[in-house]
Parts: C-alpha cells; sequence; structure tokens
C-alpha cells in the first residue's frame, strides 16, 4: 500500500509511524490517562486495514484523520489532544512556507500527484519542470494574496475548483478562436519580425505553425484554426506553379496543351498541398512551448465554410490530405506509427458529405477510417448546431469549439456580422455537483438552498477570473492583441473592452450530475426521474449564467467541465467528507459533466440521444461519445453512428484503443491491471511490459487525447469504460 506525502511523492505505508506518533503523544500526557502499547499497536492496524479497503493511495492528512479517529475510539481523549494539537503546530510552520518542499519534489521527479495531472505533459523534462516550478509559485501567490479566503478554501475541500490557478497570478486568459485568416492575409509580427502576407500554400502552413506556437506560450487554454484560413493559398500556389510549369516547357521549347499544363500543375499542387499539411503536423508535434508541451491546438474542417465553390474544391484537397496523413499516424522513437495526441481534428458533418450521393461523401468515409484507428477526427453536426447556436439576428452558426469542447456564445459585431475568431474565454470555475447533493441528504429543499449558496460562491470566483484579466494592456501578449490573433490594439491600450459585452465569455463548469442526482433520489439519469431531476439541475444553472449576464453584460455561459486530474481530486475529497456511499463515491473519479456514467450499460444511439438532450443545456460547451471495440474492420457501423450524431446530437466522438508496446512491437491494447500494493499499472498482454517509458498509450482522456498517462482516479474510470457498440 502506498500513501502520498504533502510534497507529493508516493512511499510505501509503513504502520510504524503511526505507533512512534501516537507514542510520543501518548507520553506527553500523565500516566493515568495513557494508552497501552497493545492499544497502539491496535490504532496501527486498525488504519492500515481502513486504508487499504479505501483501494487507492491516501494522503498524510488522511492518514492522519483517521489516526485520530481511532484514538478517539479508545476513549483516549487527552492523547488525542496532544496529538490534535501537534498536527496543528506543525501545519503553522509548513504554511510559512508552503511552495518548498512541492518544487524540490518537482525538480528530483517524485511527485506522484503532478507526475499524473497532465496527461499530455512528460513531468521528466527540464521545460515541464520549469512550467510546473512557477506555477506552484503561481497558486501560492493566488491562495495567500490574489483570491478570497473562502474561495480557496472552497477549492482546497473540493467544493469547487478553481482552475489554472498555476498561471492565475499572470495577466492570462483560457481558450481562443485564433483569427488566422486575419494574420495570414493581412500579416503580423512575431518576436519582432514582420511576417507578411505568404506566397504560397506551404509557406501559410510554415507561418501558421509559428502562430500556433506563439499563442501557446501566452496563454494557458486550448486554441482552434480552421483550414479554410489556409485554402485560398492553394490558389496561390496553382497559379504559382502553373507559370513555372509554362515557363519550364517553354524553356525546352515543347509544345504542350493546356489540359497538360494543368494536370501536372494539379500534380505538383498536390505535392505541396501534402508538404504544406505534413509540415503542420509534424510541426505542431514536435514543437514544445513555453508551458512545457506541444500546442494544444484543435483543427477545424468545415466545408460551408469557404466562399467560393473553388476554395471548397481546394479546401476538400487540404481536409483529404489531413485525414490521409492522420490515418497514418507519426513515428515513435522505435520507427513504429503511431497515434499522436495533436492536432486535435473536428470535422463537420453537414449536407454535402453526409449522404453517399454527397459530392464530398467520400471525405466522410475517410474521417470514419481514420476516427476507427486514430480516434480523430470528431464530429460537429452543422444541422444541429444551427438550432443550438442563434444570434441575436435569429440566425444559426456553425463553427469550431476552442481547444477540446469550450464553445464561444453567438455573437454579431456593430456592422451586424456574425464573429467568432478573434474572440476568447476568460477562465473557468466548476461546480461540484456531488457535494451539493450529498451534503443536502437527500432532501430536495435543502438541495436548492445549498445550490443557492454554491452558485454566489462560483460567482464571486469567476468574477475574480474577470478582474484579473481588467486592466489587461495589449503589450502582455503582441501575438494576441497588437498583432491579430485576437486583435489589433495599440501599444498600451487595455483590452478591457472586449471583457464585456459578449465578446468573450466566462464559464461557469459543472461535474458529477450522475452522481448527484443519484445521491438525491437513488435514480439514474437514464431513469424517467433521474433525467428529469437532471434537466432541472441543468436548466437552474443556465437560470444563474443568465441573471449575471443580464446584471454585469458579462457572458457568462455554462460549461461540461473536462475533469481529467480535477476527477480524481473531487473524489477524494468527497470520500474524506462523507465516506463510501454507494454508488456515488465509491469509486475513485467522478463523472465528467453530464455523461451517462462509464459503467453504465447503455446502446450507443440511446447514449447519445439521452446526452443531446443535455448537450443543448450546456451552451459553454460539452463533448457527448461512445465507447467503441477496434472498428477497422467494421467501418459501416462507424458511418452508422456518424450519421446519426447528424440527426441527433451537435458535438460527439467515438473512442477507440490505439497503443503500441515498445518492448515486443505489440499493436494492440494495453491492459490495466493491479499490482501487488493494488495500484493500477498498464501492462502489455504480450509480454507482460509494465515500463510506461517503453509504451505508447492513446486514450481520449476528456475531450482530447492524452499519452502521458493518468492519476490513479482517471486511470480506475479508463478501466471501468463498457463498450456502446
Amino acid at each position: 500500500m502506498k500513501i502520498i506525502k504533502r510534497s507529493g511523492a508516493e512511499v510505501a505505508f509503513d504502520p510504524n509511524k503511526i505507533v512512534i506518533a501516537v507514542t510520543k503523544a501518548n507520553q506527553s500526557v500523565v500516566p493515568s490517562v495513557r494508552m497501552s502499547p497493545i492499544q497502539i499497536k491496535r490504532i496501527a492496524e486498525d488504519v492500515e486495514s481502513a486504508a487499504q479497503n479505501i483501494n487507492r493511495s491516501l494522503s498524510v492528512e488522511e492518514i492522519q484523520d483517521m489516526v485520530e479517529d481511532q484514538i478517539m475510539n479508545q476513549r483516549a481523549f487527552d492523547v488525542a489532544r496532544r496529538y490534535i494539537t501537534y498536527r496543528y503546530n506543525r501545519a503553522l510552520i509548513r504554511k510559512s512556507n508552503t511552495t518548498d518542499e512541492q518544487i524540490l519534489s518537482l525538480i528530483e521527479c517524485n511527485n506522484e500527484e503532478v507526475k499524473q495531472e497532465n496527461s499530455n505533459k512528460n513531468p521528466t523534462v527540464n521545460s515541464v519542470q520549469r512550467d510546473y516550478m512557477a506555477g506552484e509559485v503561481s497558486k501560492d501567490i493566488a491562495k495567500r494574496i490574489l483570491l478570497p479566503s473562502d474561495v480557496v478554501a472552497a477549492h482546497d475541500q473540493g467544493i469547487i475548483h478553481f482552475h489554472d490557478a498555476d498561471y492565475f497570478a499572470q495577466h492570462m486568459h483560457n481558450c481562443d478562436l485564433v483569427n488566422l485568416e486575419d494574420m495570414l492575409q493581412n500579416g503580423t509580427v512575431i518576436s519582432g519580425t514582420l511576417i507578411e502576407k505568404p506566397h504560397s500554400f506551404s509557406t501559410a502552413c510554415n507561418i501558421a505553425t509559428q502562430i500556433i506556437a506563439q499563442v501557446a506560450s501566452c496563454q494557458y487554454g486550448g486554441q482552434s484554426i480552421s483550414l479554410t484560413h489556409l485554402a485560398p493559398f492553394v490558389d496561390v500556389s496553382r497559379n504559382k506553379i502553373r507559370r513555372q510549369v509554362a515557363d519550364e516547357l517553354h524553356s525546352i521549347h515543347e509544345a504542350v496543351t493546356e489540359e497538360e499544363i494543368s494536370s501536372i500543375t494539379e500534380k505538383r499542387l498536390r505535392e505541396e498541398v501534402s508538404n504544406g499539411v505534413q509540415m503542420i503536423q509534424y510541426q505542431v508535434v514536435t514543437l514544445m512551448t513555453t508551458n512545457g508541451q506541444a500546442p494544444f491546438v484543435t483543427v477545424f474542417m468545415y466545408l460551408n465554410e469557404a466562399k467560393s465553390e473553388q476554395e471548397k474544391k481546394d479546401l476538400a484537397l487540404i481536409i483529404e490530405e489531413t485525414l490521409r496523413q492522420r490515418y497514418q499516424g507519426v513515428k515513435n522513437e522505435k520507427g513504429m506509427w503511431i497515434t499522436p495526441a495533436f492536432p486535435k481534428l473536428i470535422y463537420v458533418l453537414e449536407e454535402d458529405n453526409i449522404h453517399e450521393d454527397s459530392k464530398y461523401y467520400y471525405l466522410t468515409k475517410l474521417a470514419a477510417k481514420c476516427t476507427a484507428k486514430r480516434l480523430v477526427p470528431d464530429y460537429i453536426s452543422e444541422k444541429i448546431m444551427l438550432q443550438n447556436k442563434v444570434d441575436k439576428n435569429g440566425n444559426g452558426n456553425c463553427y469550431t469549439c476552442m481547444g477540446c469542447r469550450s464553445f464561444l456564445t453567438p455573437y454579431v459585431d456593430e456592422e451586424g456580422n456574425p464573429k467568432y475568431y478573434g474572440r476568447f474565454n476568460q477562465g473557468v470555475v466548476t461546480v461540484n455537483l456531488v457535494d451539493i447533493g450529498l451534503s443536502a441528504d437527500g432532501n430536495l429543499e435543502k438541495f436548492w438552498e445549498i445550490f443557492d449558496e454554491r452558485m454566489e460562491l462560483c460567482h464571486r470566483a469567476l468574477q475574480c477570473r474577470h478582474e484579473r484579466l481588467t486592466g489587461t494592456l495589449s503589450d502582455a501578449a503582441p501575438i494576441l492583441w497588437q498583432y491579430g490573433a485576437l486583435l489589433r490594439l495599440k501599444k498600451g491600450e487595455k483590452i478591457d473592452k472586449y471583457l464585456h459585452g459578449g465578446y468573450s465569455t466566462l464559464s461557469l463548469g459543472y461535474a458529477g450530475l450522475w452522481e448527484c442526482v443519484y445521491s438525491l433520489n437513488g435514480k439514474k439519469l437514464t431513469e424517467p426521474e433521474g433525467e428529469e431531476l437532471g434537466l432541472a439541475i441543468m436548466r437552474k444553472l443556465n437560470e444563474y449564467t443568465a441573471k449575471w449576464k443580464a446584471t454585469e453584460n458579462i457572458d457568462y455561459s455554462l460549461y461540461g467541465t473536462p475533469l481529467e486530474s480535477t476527477t480524481y481530486k473531487f473524489a477524494k475529497c468527497l470520500q474524506k467528507r462523507f465516506g463510501i456511499v454507494k454508488g456515488v463515491t465509491d469509486r475513485n473519479y467522478i463523472t465528467n459533466s453530464y455523461h451517462i456514467h462509464v459503467t453504465e450499460e447503455i446502446d450507443a444511439f440511446e447514449k447519445l440521444a439521452l446526452e443531446a438532450k443535455f448537450q443543448a443545456l450546456s451552451p459553454g460547451g460539452a463533448i457527448s461519445y461512445v465507447e467503441v471495440p477496434n472498428m477497422q474492420n467494421n467501418l459501416e457501423a462507424v458511418m452508422s453512428v456518424i450519421k446519426f450524431i447528424y440527426d441527433n446530437i451537435m458535438y460527439a466522438e467515438l473512442n477507440t484503443k490505439s497503443d503500441y508496446c515498445q518492448m515486443c512491437g505489440y499493436d494492440g491494447e494495453i491492459e490495466i491491471q493491479e499490482d501487488e500494493h493494488g495500484k493500477l499499472i498498464w501492462k502489455c498482454p504480450n509480454c507482460g511490459n509494465t515500463d510506461q517509458n517503453k509504451m505508447n498509450v492513446a486514450r481520449r482522456t476528456c475531450g482530447y487525447i492524452g499519452t502521458q498517462f493518468w492519476n490513479q482516479g482517471r486511470t480506475q474510470e479508463i478501466k471501468e469504460r463498457v463498450l456502446h457498440l
């Protein structure tokens, strides 16, 4: 059995340390009230037994809480008081400097929690360690100086989660839609160097990757670009190549027809498109931003975004090449093709590509083939999105999310035109719905009272996000605010105007709707009573964001939080506060947003249809998924799911597996098993390899693909996922 030290390091549980600590407290009281050595030994044994039953690595604080309880059970109250006083005094000493041990454990790579905090960061790399070290300092400043004490306390207790506190000290926002069109067409500046409008598709792709890297280094969330913004440069290259071909043939006095020139031109053009797409894929995978990971970027593929038929044809060419290269994958250090985490791909389903007689149906078939092997692309239904995203002019809009799922609210600029690229999200605060449900103890009236209190707490926490950005100068991130990624403000100009009026959003996240409902009425979201209560909670959440928006002229929006490490944190906090409650806290994770529980046996189509009702009530972003086996030999089934998505839900994905063992060359599913300490580990079923450094595992974590493994809570969730198809 393992425990987690305060520094985050994981060590073997030693019951003798309990015996020593309790003995010291015991010796500090008068002999008449002391415990016997047998009683002290029994305390250590009982704590060890209780800890083993929880089936996860407990923190030192949790072990000490158990020790206190056991001392009290022995009715040794004077000893308990001495033990509690000693803990309190030690806590005061630690509070005087909260970051040293954390930072040192990061440098020595023995901080177990941080090592598994982000499934796309390698914590042994210097650049990642540097980012984490800075993050520890930022969190310390945020908790001691910048945030209200009740917000900090609620965050620490898992009542809410104040996202990305490790970046809060800086004036940084969360995620955005990069206005790549403006930057390519009108030029930009990178590191003080003027970048003019490119004269070829390949150059445009090269500039795009530089922009992606720069943007990623100036914010802490995801970004999205559209392939549509690269499409005009295909024709630029076409015309350039055509002139070159004609000149070459003329120089050797060859008589050729226009058709022959066009044929040679298109062949060379395809090569350039292939090289340009490859540049984006490999640059994104290999770039290392200042936060120690590859840029968290989403690539959007939407045919109807093109401004002309020729541009649509050229866009289709780029999309086809993007899907072909992603299907192939990238090579790992052993030279084997594997699934990369980024860029994330989103493919829009529309009338031009969803029916068998549609002009671009071949692209959807290729997308299905890619999904079956590489987990991407994910799918947006234009049909459903036009119904869900209606602006003040009454027009439906289809656009990409920012990163993995965060969606902007519909917005119309001063000229009456819809605008999405160049907009951003200010930040996220998530409420733990399960905690509200358990605190109410089955009393629905009490639930709504606590709910109201928690909403006001979240509101004040979100206002802290907004206030931290207020007054930010454009000079803080020139690539964003001055050179077109988001805006083109003057030097020294504040961004305040764009924090109001709907230009940007603030996200109220929510987690654990499934467990919340079950804690209140014992019903699942898949049952009528559970569904009804779940939808009522969602509507109430939206009432609050609407009220805040109307009062402050800030676009608050409800967001289905993609819990990664927080799913484990929330579960541990719930277990500590409420114990083990069957069906609610009996696992080391809670459910993402409105999702059906991963263990629930449900058909893929039934799941998507049910979750579509909840997704429509999550306007700030959410994504649904279905878990599927290896579908590479059953693409018809994949296509049937894709067509169902088009007709029924705005945004969804298919989860499969894509693993590789470097020890034996096994190309199949790496399994999750328990080791002798009860810890979940990854194991190759072919050769038994358990060294994570010698295997490539790709799993959908929570809207995006993770490749650097996960904490114990998320790993358990992945292990327990049932197939829906």
